[in-house]
């Protein structure tokens, strides 16, 4: 079984927002991939669709604990199906890459990153699977990032970002079907 969290903040509000493109990627996986329409989970405080691939069961989260207290989300869901944290995907924003730069890593720290930070805690390993994504703008990182990760993409930026998640879609099922090294060597 495999765990895949898309981090994103819960509510229209925040819908098309910078971090919220890991709730994006899920929700274009989950349409290519035929898994069921996202449900409301009380008792893990998110949005869940199951399915499986390849005789496989995979889980796809969205935490709706908003982003800075998804760990807490993760921790309940980990522990409920004694899962471990190597078969754990997260996937989330990141503002120091360039917009629609992907990078697959793993046992890595959170690099400032509030929802990676909550996960990494409230886990108490760093031990799992991250697909970054970028959204640095061309002119570099900004001053205030939190404000920034709030704000929406323009109609430009919003061209890549819909490039960058059908990738990522390709990278979600490589990892799925094969393995995170192979999907690593072919999207990193």
């Amino acid at each position: 079984m495999s765990l895949i969290v898309g981090l994103g903040n819960p509510g229209k509000k925040y819908l098309k927002t910078r971090h919220n493109v890991g709730f994006r990627v899920l929700d274009k996986f989950q349409k290519e991939s035929n898994f069921p329409f996202f449900k409301v989970s009380k008792k893990f405080n998110s949005l869940i669709s199951e399915e499986k691939i390849d005789r496989k069961k995979i889980i796809l989260v969205k935490p709706q604990t908003f982003m800075n207290n998804s760990g807490k989300a993760v921790k309940i869901l980990t522990t409920n199906y004694k899962l471990q944290t190597t078969n754990l995907l997260v996937v989330h924003d990141d503002i120091d890459l360039p917009l629609g730069k992907i990078r697959i890593v793993k046992n890595r720290g959170s690099a400032g990153h509030k929802g990676v930070e909550s996960i990494i805690k409230e886990l108490g390993t760093k031990d799992f699977i991250r697909v970054r994504i970028g959204i640095q703008p061309k002119k570099g990182k900004p001053k205030n990032s939190e404000k920034f990760v709030l704000q929406k993409f323009s109609k430009e930026e919003e061209k890549i970002v819909k490039k960058t998640i059908k990738k990522i879609c390709q990278v979600l099922k490589t990892a799925l079907t094969k393995n995170t090294e192979k999907a690593m060597t072919e999207f990193n």
